[in-house]
């Protein structure tokens, strides 16, 4: 099937000159490729996961893709080896940069494909700034983006991060990387940063695991990464009859 995106990284300069129109919306995948999750899940987990969306908008959206960022803000996981996190402000300003970069040569509404949570918390002030610009910075929020397929599918207590959802997901877009003979439920409620050390600040979790794992099935991933390609399509349309942010 011919697609109707066009890959940026793929393109001469030549090329790019042309893709690169005032009207066109950029995609700027985020999915880390050094974070973890568990003992039966890799560590660039949520970078198979932005891959995988990326195409599929790739096949549908007319739109320009950017190259997949592999690091961002991800302060709850650093307890963990070969976890990587950036400063909130090193990873604003990284985005910022790389819109403004691309605005340069036409495009002024950019879409941030989104699989982190505390993500958003440098993206937002990163929309903020951007808007001065008159660029317009829009991205996923992945707790929102299939919620109500979540919740149908879900049987566990609680969980958010390698759980019964997240496992769920690559089960079904790549069941290679998962070993479900080393999933667990490591469920233990609160806020904070995920620790290693019982009594810590924080959520204990020995595992890196907040949920339940071993209630994973393809089934339900193909729900919630069919419900969440369904809501990533509809943004990223309605983007682009967004006005513009006034002169400042």
């Amino acid at each position: 099937m011919a697609r109707k995106g066009t890959l940026l990284e793929q393109l001469t300069w030549v090329e790019a000159e042309g893709a690169l129109s005032p009207e066109a919306i950029v995609v700027i995948p985020i999915g880390a490729a050094a974070k973890e999750h568990g003992p039966h899940l890799p560590l660039n987990n949520d970078w198979t996961i932005a891959e995988h969306l990326k195409r599929r908008v790739l096949e549908v959206a007319e739109v320009v893709i950017a190259p997949t960022i592999g690091y961002h803000y991800y302060p709850a996981f650093v307890e963990y080896p070969g976890s990587v996190s950036l400063r909130l402000e090193t990873a604003r300003e990284l985005v910022i940069d790389i819109a403004r970069s691309l605005a340069a040569f036409g495009p002024r509404r950019f879409y941030a494909l989104n699989t982190g949570v505390s993500t958003s918390q440098a993206l937002r002030p990163a929309a903020e700034a951007l808007a001065a610009d008159r660029i317009v910075l829009r991205y996923t929020d992945i707790l929102a983006v299939a919620a109500d397929t979540v919740r149908s599918v879900q049987e566990q207590d609680g969980g958010t991060h390698a759980d019964e959802i997240e496992t769920s997901i690559m089960l079904y877009i790549a069941p290679e990387s998962v070993d479900m003979s080393r999933a667990a439920r490591d469920y233990h409620p609160g806020k904070g940063r995920l620790t290693r050390a019982a009594g810590a600040t924080g959520v204990y979790s020995p595992t890196g695991i907040c949920g339940d794992a071993t209630l994973a099935t393809w089934a339900k991933g193909r729900a919630v990464v069919e419900a969440m390609v369904d809501g990533i399509l509809r943004e990223i349309e309605s983007l682009r009859s967004e006005p513009l942010p006034p002169p400042v």
